[in-house]
C-alpha cells in the first residue's frame, strides 16, 4: 500500500514513516500543503494522512482543491483540532475521518486499513502507462491488447501497478502477493516475474519491469 502523508513536524513524520515501513508499508511525506497537492497529482495514493495546520495551504484547502479536482483518494486528517465543529468542518471539505492528535498508532494503523480497503472496492480499474487492469473482470491489456494471466500473476501485477515507479523488495512481494511472511528460499517470486514479464512484454520493445539490482522490481509507466 502507498500512503501519502502531509505533516510538518518533523520528528512525528519520521516516527510514522519507521512504524507503517516496518508493516510494508510504502509512504511518501511532505511538510505543506502546496507539496501535497503536487504530490497527490503526480501519484496515485490508496490513503493520504494529512495534517490540517499546514504551511501554505492548509489541510482544509488541499482536500477541498482535490475533490474539486475530482480525486477521490481517502484522506484522513490527524490534528490537534478536535472539536465537534472542527470535525465537521474537516468532513464537510472532502475528508473521510479525523484522527485527533495525540493518538495511538495502532489505531491510525487500523484506520488506514479500513480506508484503503473501501478504496480498493470503489476503484475497478488500474492503469499504469499503456498498462490496464480490470479489477472486477480481471482482465488485462497493454495498448490495447488483451493479455492472458494467471491468477496469481494477476494479483502480482496488481501489487506492481499499485506501486509503480517505487521499487518493491522480494519479501514486500512474498508478503503481499503470496502471503508468506517468511523467505521460504524458493525462487517463486522470480519465476512468477520471468512468467510475468513474458506475458507483459510481448510484441513490445520496452520491458515494463525493472528489475533494480540489490534491491527488488520496480514497474515502469511504459507504453
Amino acid at each position: 500500500m502507498s500512503i501519502l502523508l502531509v505533516e510538518d513536524d518533523v520528528e512525528l513524520a519520521r516516527s510514522l514513516s519507521e512504524r507503517f515501513h516496518e508493516h510494508g508499508y510504502l509512504l511518501d511525506h511532505v511538510g505543506d500543503g502546496d507539496e501535497a497537492l503536487s504530490a497527490a497529482r503526480n501519484r496515485e495514493y490508496e490513503v493520504i494522512v494529512l495534517d490540517r495546520m499546514l504551511p501554505g495551504l492548509s489541510g482544509l484547502d488541499v482536500v477541498r482543491t482535490l475533490r474539486r479536482e475530482g480525486r477521490t483518494t481517502p484522506v484522513i486528517y490527524l490534528t490537534t483540532m478536535g472539536g465537534i465543529d472542527d470535525r465537521v468542518q474537516g468532513l464537510e471539505a472532502g475528508g473521510d475521518d479525523y484522527l485527533v492528535k495525540p493518538f495511538a498508532f495502532v489505531e491510525l494503523l487500523a484506520r488506514v486499513r479500513v480506508l484503503a480497503r473501501r478504496s480498493a472496492n470503489a476503484a475497478p480499474r488500474l492503469q499504469v502507462g499503456s498498462i490496464e487492469l480490470d479489477l472486477i473482470h480481471r482482465t488485462a491489456v497493454r495498448s490495447g491488447r488483451p493479455i492472458e494471466l494467471l491468477p496469481q500473476e494477476f494479483r502480482l501485477l496488481e501489487y506492481l501497478m499499485r506501486n509503480a515507479g517505487r521499487a518493491v523488495t522480494r519479501k514486500m512481494l512474498l508478503e503481499n502477493v503470496w502471503d508468506i511472511h517468511f523467505d521460504p528460499h524458493t525462487s517463486v517470486v522470480e519465476s512468477h516475474i520471468s512468467r510475468l514479464r513474458t506475458r507483459l512484454n510481448g510484441g513490445f520493445e520496452v520491458d515494463a519491469i525493472q528489475t533494480v539490482r540489490g534491491v527488488g522490481y520496480r514497474l515502469l509507466a511504459a507504453n
